[in-house]
């Protein structure tokens, strides 16, 4: 009884310290949104900004207070089994392509044909040129539609995937010894693999256009990183619904058509410079991605030059990240039974 209360005492203690880190990060956040100032911003855009950004530390900090338990499973699971991770994850990857004779090498040539597809029609056939954000200088427009592309295909792959990760494993969720919140992001570390290939090819691409290997380079990773954690957190939402909504694969799917338009891959956002909707784009999560990626590449710009984009982007993927731990193990309960 003893051991069983020290124990206990130490949980409580340790969820006291944990939640007190927490409230003093979202703290220092919320002070260094309110004080920053940018010159070149606009007053009343600057000002939505604080208030947008307040109110998204506001819940967040509120949704782990109070769901703490649900939320901090996940990543204790995640660690504790990362080695039976990493190798589902490469087991996963082999399976898809097993039985055919190029074996991984069908992970490449669809996101090359689309492209090359792309490249075509807008670069060849219509001649669209694109410039840099920061010089105005002219930018190939292959390199300037891999640097959109890249980070869109693993998200959109990661996604799709990690939606039908408990589906498509169905036969594990209903063994009771095994930990089911490993599956999405077995998905996930599987996609990631065909990502870090095109990752290294739109690095040679921009080497052989003259953009020498740089210390801004060392942010893709960062990128990379940050897209992952993004689409943990919706996938561990997405693959819980979809569990008992099955529909919700198609509506991804259109999601992710209408997504890709409605984030500047295929054109820049500089043409919305003036537009009341730059505001919405800016609000897609992956635009923060997309940028980044073409930012390290080309621009020569660091993440932290961006303090409203780089802050919002993350209050937003640790929300997403909260909320999908809730629904997940809210949910979780009636997943043997269903499947």
């Amino acid at each position: 009884m003893k051991k069983i209360s020290l124990r206990a005492a130490r949980t409580k203690l340790h969820k006291k310290t944990v939640l007190a880190i927490a409230w003093a990060i979202a703290v220092a956040v919320a002070a260094l949104i309110i004080f920053h100032f940018n010159p070149l911003d606009d007053p009343d855009t600057q000002r939505l900004k604080k208030i947008c950004g307040i109110c998204l530390i506001l819940a967040g900090i509120l949704v782990f207070t109070i769901f703490y338990d649900k939320i901090t499973v996940l990543p204790k699971e995640l660690f504790q089994n990362r080695r039976l991770i990493w190798r589902l994850s490469k087991n996963d990857f082999k399976k898809r392509y097993a039985g055919s004779i190029f074996g991984g090498v069908w992970a490449m040539v669809q996101p090359v044909i689309t492209v090359i597809m792309y490249w075509f029609v807008f670069d060849r056939i219509f001649h669209q040129t694109q410039v840099s954000q920061t010089t105005g200088e002219p930018i190939p427009y292959v390199l300037f539609l891999m640097g959109g592309m890249v980070p869109w295909f693993f998200f959109s792959d990661a996604l799709t995937s990690g939606t039908s990760s408990l589906l498509e494993y169905n036969y594990l969720v209903k063994k009771v010894v095994f930990k089911i919140s490993v599956l999405p992001i077995i998905k996930i570390i599987a996609a990631l693999f065909t990502h870090v290939f095109f990752t290294f090819v739109v690095m040679i691409i921009a080497w052989i256009y003259g953009y020498t290997p740089s210390i801004y380079w060392l942010q893709l990773p960062y990128y990379t990183f940050a897209c992952f954690i993004m689409v943990l957190g919706l996938c561990y939402a997405t693959c819980a619904i979809t569990v008992y909504f099955r529909d919700l694969q198609q509506i991804i799917s259109i999601f992710l058509q209408v997504g890709m338009w409605a984030t500047p891959i295929l054109w820049n956002i500089m043409m919305l410079e003036h537009s009341k909707f730059i505001i919405l784009i800016k609000m897609n999560p992956m635009t923060y991605i997309v940028n980044g990626f073409r930012g390290a590449l080309y621009e020569q710009q660091w993440f932290f030059e961006h303090f409203y984009s780089s802050t919002y982007f993350w209050i937003v993927t640790v929300l997403m990240f909260c909320i999908g731990s809730v629904i997940f193990k809210k949910l979780k309960v009636g997943f043997a039974d269903v499947l």
